[in-house]
């Protein structure tokens, strides 16, 4: 790599974010993953002394064991973590969309937890030349558990550089025009396979967006209001009455009140109910995850046919859908304006490298 700062092209970054996995569906490696996942601060608000005795004391022992045997029902052959396998496929052809248009653009993907990590996703980028970086959370809708959280870790790794890069922000696209229609096209494909429910004689749709305490929401994050919003305009795009689509909140953990309906005792009161078919979908959650391929088309599945229901039908998430890609390279787009998303010439540099050689000779 040329040493010299101005033979050496500036370029423009995207550095997609994302939560993170185990490395395998072993104790050993959730251990380590849980670990630092449920030490952020971001995560988990209960004073750190506190929390520490639990964490180690209770959760890690206990849930380490069972959350491998999940990880492993749900791990790819040959390809292992799904969340991982789909998030670097959205960051290779989000890349690739780019290249189409004609534009140079580095894109990396970074997870919060685990591996790749920040840090060493910004450095691949620093090493490539990146002068200009644009943060593209895979978190559609905002909350400080998730999109705050990894732009904190951003923002303390570029703390401690002495040449930064310009940075811009998505904080969130809940309401995108083209994510909604990415969301919608996701599920009319797989309605187009199965059929259409038939919302006329009780069969429902639900959106089961990941949860967050209440007191989150009451403390001011703005993650359920964006959730529900994400609901209602996938629920006007299909041509969907209220009712005929229910927005609920999943995995929930602890015995503090989280954001409702949750989605278990939703799918068992609509099995009970006598609705013959639920088709359910993740919008929040741009790449299939332990928690939509194990607890929601695996568990949730098991509670609606053990209490009345018929049919069961899980759809998959955007994943590396090509609408997805294209949803992600137009909101790319919007932040990126007016920043060049091309490689200087050769003669630029030069003529930089000249300029600033006549400025060390003028100050000499």
């Amino acid at each position: 790599m040329n040493q010299n700062p101005h033979l050496r092209p500036s370029k423009t970054a995207v550095l997609l974010l994302n939560l993170g996995t185990p490395s395998a569906p072993t104790a050993k490696a959730v251990r380590a993953y849980l670990k630092e996942f449920l030490s952020d601060p971001r995560v988990v608000e209960i004073p750190r002394i506190v929390w520490w005795c639990i964490l180690n004391g209770i959760i890690l022992p206990i849930r380490s064991g069972a959350s491998a045997k999940k990880y492993a029902s749900i791990w790819l052959p040959k390809l292992g973590s799904p969340l991982m396998h789909y998030s670097r496929l959205q960051a290779k052809e989000l890349g690739e969309k780019f290249a189409h248009h004609g534009q140079v653009v580095l894109v990396d993907l970074a997870m919060r937890y685990g591996q790749p990590s920040t840090q060493q996703a910004l450095e691949a980028l620093q090493a490539q030349g990146m002068e200009r970086l644009l943060l593209l959370p895979l978190y559609p809708q905002y909350s400080a558990t998730t999109t705050a959280s990894s732009f904190d870790e951003v923002f303390r790794i570029l703390g401690t550089w002495r040449n930064q890069p310009e940075l811009r922000l998505v904080k969130h696209y809940h309401d995108n025009p083209a994510y909604i229609t990415a969301l919608r096209d996701q599920v009319l494909s797989a309605w187009d396979k199965d059929g259409r429910p038939d919302f006329a004689s009780g069969d429902r749709l639900v959106m089961s967006f990941h949860g967050l305490p209440k007191r989150n929401l009451m403390k001011g994050d703005p993650y359920h209001c964006e959730c529900l919003k994400t609901g209602r305009l996938l629920g006007e795009s299909l041509g969907l009455e209220p009712g005929q689509y229910l927005v609920t909140f999943q995995s929930r953990f602890g015995k503090a009140e989280w954001l409702k309906p949750y989605t278990a005792p939703t799918i068992e009161k609509l099995g009970k109910e006598g609705c013959q078919r639920v088709d359910i979908f993740c919008p929040g959650f741009p790449a299939d995850c332990l928690e939509t391929l194990e607890e929601i088309a695996m568990e949730a599945r098991e509670i609606f046919l053990e209490h009345g229901g018929k049919d069961y039908r899980y759809i998959p998430c955007l994943n590396s859908s090509p609408k997805w890609i294209e949803a992600m390279y137009d909101i790319a787009q919007e932040h990126l304006s007016g920043w060049s998303l091309g490689v200087e010439s050769d003669a630029i540099l030069v003529e930089r490298d000249r300029l600033a050689e006549l400025a060390k000779a003028k100050i000499a």
